[in-house]
């Protein structure tokens, strides 16, 4: 029987899953050459660790491993249900809360290598956890796409560590009631957008989609669906990072100045933006808890032991 150890918490209401023990070696590349390893090999065991019946649609798996940077504490892989993602901010919160909880650090700084670069984590006396995320911008503003049943619609293309589509006019409340409207919209945002061709930089797939309402509890509430068809339940760093540069280049947001981004089940983060080098760079605070301390079992005689993607 194969064993791999995990441990579950949750940032915001966004479950994480990090295996720290049981995963076979992907060598001491960079992590963005273990990525590669992972997928070319071991996706498999991806689907074992998040997908039913061990897991379920939302849980994001995080790898830890061994950074190939000397001034970096750790390094991660980010995945999901359906494959992987080039960084995860909630993910990145629930690591370093698991890194704690394993005894492996304290409060202060902590320097993580993902597969899009260094990302610097500062956890606070009082459990939260400031990300300092990869340099974040918007790459095209107001772009047009033909929507099936929807019509017109309108978004940026903002980069956050993972690709966005950001939609700020739209007919739906974000409410949980309204669920499978939102899901089926978004969803088929981006199959359009597939459809037509419209990436980010260097054609790089748009995976995520966003859209914004007000929020009586703060400056904006958001609903994100992911890749897999499945919604984030926290206001997802990645996505605040996107929101942000976009607000910073339409003049909207100031350096320093403290934007509250608030998820579709209420929970929220709260993000700002420093300017080094001429580039927006991101920081993320919330925090997130511990929810199990679990070994998976992989039995070979279990036809389900991979997973049922």
């Amino acid at each position: 029987m194969q064993r791999i150890r995990v441990i579950d918490s949750h940032t915001a209401g966004e479950p994480t899953r990090v295996v720290i023990a049981g995963f076979p070696d992907l060598g001491n590349g960079t992590v963005a050459e273990r990525l590669e390893i992972f997928k070319a090999n071991y996706d498999h065991l991806r689907n074992a660790i998040v997908n039913e019946p061990r897991g379920h649609s939302a849980i994001v798996g995080a790898l830890l491993c061994e950074s190939s940077d000397k001034t970096c504490d750790a390094g991660v892989i980010f995945f999901n249900n359906v494959g992987f993602l080039k960084m995860c901010g909630h993910g990145t919160i629930g690591l370093i809360k698991t890194l704690e909880f394993l005894g492996k650090i304290s409060v202060g700084k902590t320097r993580i290598e993902t597969p899009v670069g260094i990302v610097e984590a500062d956890l606070d006396a009082y459990g939260f956890v400031t990300i300092t995320n990869v340099p974040s911008y918007r790459y095209a503003k107001n772009v047009e796409v033909e929507v099936e049943n929807f019509g017109k619609v309108y978004g940026d293309i903002a980069w956050g560590g993972n690709w966005f589509f950001l939609i700020e006019n739209h007919p739906f409340e974000l409410k949980l009631n309204n669920l499978q409207q939102l899901t089926d919209f978004t969803a088929s945002v981006r199959n359009a957008l597939e459809a037509n061709k419209i990436t980010g930089k260097n054609g790089q797939e748009i995976d995520h989609i966003e859209i914004f309402s007000k929020s009586e509890n703060a400056n904006s509430r958001n609903f994100v669906l992911c890749p897999g068809i499945e919604y984030d339940r926290s206001p997802c760093g990645t996505g605040t990072s996107a929101k942000l540069a976009c607000l910073y280049e339409d003049g909207k947001l100031k350096e320093g100045e403290i934007w509250k981004q608030e998820s579709i089940i209420g929970s929220l983060f709260e993000g700002k933006v420093q300017i080094a080098d001429g580039k927006i760079i991101p920081q993320i605070r919330g925090t997130a808890f511990i929810t199990a301390d679990n070994e998976l079992i992989l039995d070979e005689n279990d036809p389900f032991r991979f997973g049922v993607s």
